[in-house]
């Protein structure tokens, strides 16, 4: 694979966040509220915790600092913050035993938002978070991974791109190039996400220049 591209400072830069408390932290009300979170974000972080802390811990760490991240990056202009961090507790969420099936983890993912009741919106940006549609036709899935879910695009699902693709799997803080470098090198050179990520690549790039432009024009 290609390195990615060091012309732009954009890619470059690094956020200092730090990591979302577990939700088994947070205070919870009789009606399941949690106690300083809307609803729907104590709910995805819950469910978050449930299927991957125990099962995966290393997948857990790699989501509760994307969602830390999440919720700094939605004060942005034109994201929407709830959605952003509801999704990006969620975004790995297919990878939990007990939910995949077809061990493509967005789709898998997304299909079981779906069915849990939680809204097309937020199925759809965890179902083509981080250029999953080319990781889709690498496994066969390209066209049901676009009828059964649209592709928003958005300065919310530049965000969540940007959230995850500077963060690594023990909730590192990496450059994109930093990112894409490390998965190169725990899958080889020829591994399929390898292969998607050669062609994806400048796609994600752009995603995150256009983040960091709202980031330069928003200080956060």
């Amino acid at each position: 694979m290609g390195t990615c591209c060091r012309t732009s400072a954009d890619v470059g830069t690094r956020l200092s966040i730090p990591a979302s408390r577990p939700s088994s932290l947070l205070g919870e009300g009789l009606d399941g509220t949690v106690f300083g979170v809307k609803p729907l974000l104590g709910q995805a972080a819950a469910i978050a915790e449930q299927h991957l802390a125990g099962a995966l811990p290393r997948r857990w760490q790699h989501v509760r600092h994307v969602a830390a991240k999440a919720r700094r990056l939605g004060v942005l202009a034109e994201c929407d913050q709830e959605m952003l961090e509801a999704a990006a507790w969620l975004h790995d969420i297919g990878h939990s035993p007990g939910i995949a099936e077809t061990g493509f983890h967005s789709l898998d993912g997304a299909r079981w938002l779906l069915r849990q009741g939680f809204d097309s919106r937020l199925a759809g940006l965890v179902a083509h978070h981080s250029c999953a549609s080319f990781e889709a036709k690498e496994r066969g899935f390209g066209e049901t991974l676009d009828s059964e879910f649209a592709r928003e695009e958005s300065a919310t699902a530049d965000a969540l791109w940007y959230a995850d693709m500077t963060t690594g799997p023990d909730g590192q803080e990496f450059t994109i190039e930093e990112r894409l470098a490390e998965i190169r090198e725990r899958y080889g050179p020829d591994h399929l996400v390898t292969r998607f990520w050669r062609k994806a690549e400048p796609v994600l790039v752009e995603a995150a220049r256009r983040t960091q432009a709202r980031i330069s024009a928003q200080p956060m």
